[in-house]
């Protein structure tokens, strides 16, 4: 009967702190509280009703950004070597909108933001592709 209280108990601490050690807050090795982060896909007609003054990312290539993007985006080819640097200069805690072709360099763009610290982050869903397919006007 010791034997089986003892076991009991022994098992009960165990359970006790993998639960404990479970409760530990999730934070980013950056700093940022994980739990905060955020990735979101935005529709094409949600994006097209946003405010105009967003911070609007084409990660596309510059020729694919000259054969047309979204009004008052900035071009930040994905593939470029100093990508995530030319991040650095922006806040974190400003929401950013990214989109691509389909959608999914702006997925990729959109967790290596997540991990340099920014909070707030929407991805087109279906990128140009499917804004075009909405009949949503692109510029030159």
């Amino acid at each position: 009967m010791k034997t089986i209280n003892s076991r009991v108990l022994y098992l009960t601490f165990v359970l006790i702190s993998f639960i404990a050690c479970g409760q530990k807050e999730n934070v980013k090795s950056n700093g940022t509280n994980a739990d905060q982060a955020s990735i979101s896909l935005i529709s094409p007609d949600d994006l097209n009703s946003a405010n105009k003054d967003i911070l609007l990312i084409d990660v596309r290539t510059p020729q694919e950004f000259a054969s047309g993007h979204l009004e008052n985006a900035v071009n930040m080819n994905y593939f470029d070597s100093d990508f995530k640097a030319q991040f650095k200069t922006l806040d974190k805690n400003k929401t950013v909108y990214l989109y691509c072709k389909s959608g999914r360099r702006s997925a990729n763009a959109a967790e290596k933001l997540e991990d340099m610290g920014f909070v707030k982050i929407y991805d087109l869903d279906g990128g140009i592709l499917n804004w075009q397919a909405k009949g949503l006007t692109l510029s030159k």
